[in-house]
């Protein structure tokens, strides 16, 4: 991709074509957003993106910057540093930043702002739970995903399990979708796989999800977050796309997000949104 101040990693899209020309003199007027993504949760489907875009347009004025990274972790660097305004994160990360990052939207998925962990296995395999994963090749998703690691490795831990050599070799897919893929062309055994998009897979490609079958379902957990830097919290940036994210069913593309995604839409985060997740991971750092 060319273009001054455009990156490979970045898009610029502008979306709202049919706007009034008075409205979209008003965005010009605004600086862009900029949201940051990981394939981690959300794979790089442009067609959503561009779709996001025009809805944040129409309900802010602003644009939208993506800025796209590998991980969670080299997002949240650029959250912390002040390089992007929001980013579509996990409730691990954010909690490993207490005071420095906030939940500003969480989705709602099949009525509720909650999804769980899946541990999945090739649709052959003769696996009921964890215990019978010992000394597998598993697929993770990200160091810092919760479905994807941390509640694999507090499972382990609460059987009494060492995480690091129970399994026989582990590696990082960096994707939840490709977790899945890992699984059924048995390049991993199992693997530890977000719950969400495990079932969205299932019915976007169910060729490919029909080679591999859940062997265990976690607790309720919430839904990844989207998230901002605690210090602009109050910003206008950030009020404002948190009500369009709220307010995300009243446009066209708005819906179209919805549709594409599975979601029914995005509520307010409650102040134990995250507790499930932070049991967790007291549970890991207690182990030392």
């Amino acid at each position: 991709m060319s273009g001054a101040g455009v990156t490979r990693r970045r898009l610029l899209v502008t979306g709202g074509a049919a706007l009034a020309t008075t409205r979209l003199v008003a965005a010009d007027a605004l600086a862009p957003l900029h949201f940051g993504l990981t394939p981690v949760f959300l794979d790089n489907d442009w067609q959503l993106l561009e779709r996001l875009g025009a809805h944040i347009l129409e309900a802010t004025g602003r644009h939208v910057e993506y800025v796209q990274r590998r991980t969670y972790k080299e997002v949240v660097a650029l959250l912390l540093l002040g390089e992007i305004d929001a980013a579509w994160l996990c409730g691990y990360p954010l909690l490993q930043h207490p005071g420095r990052l906030d939940a500003i939207a969480i989705p709602v998925w099949q009525g509720q702002p909650l999804y769980k962990a899946y541990l999945i296995a090739a649709h052959d395999r003769d696996a009921e739970d964890l215990t019978s994963l010992r000394g597998d090749i598993h697929a993770y998703s990200d160091p810092d995903s919760n479905s994807g690691h941390l509640v694999t490795v507090a499972r382990l831990l609460e059987k009494g399990q060492r995480p690091e050599s129970f399994f026989a070799r582990s590696f990082f897919t960096f994707g939840h979708r490709n977790v899945v893929r890992a699984v059924a062309r048995r390049l991993a055994q199992s693997g530890s796989v977000d719950g969400y998009v495990y079932d969205a897979v299932a019915l976007t490609e169910p060729g490919l999800v029909a080679q591999t079958r859940v062997i265990w379902r976690s607790e309720w957990h919430a839904f990844p977050p989207v998230v901002v830097a605690s210090e602009v919290r109050a910003s206008p940036v950030v009020r404002a796309l948190s009500q369009a994210l709220f307010d995300i069913s009243r446009t066209k593309a708005g819906r179209d997000v919805l549709r594409m995604l599975q979601l029914d839409g995005f509520a307010r985060p409650e102040p134990d949104s995250f507790d499930s997740i932070a049991r967790l991971m007291r549970l890991v750092s207690e182990r030392g």
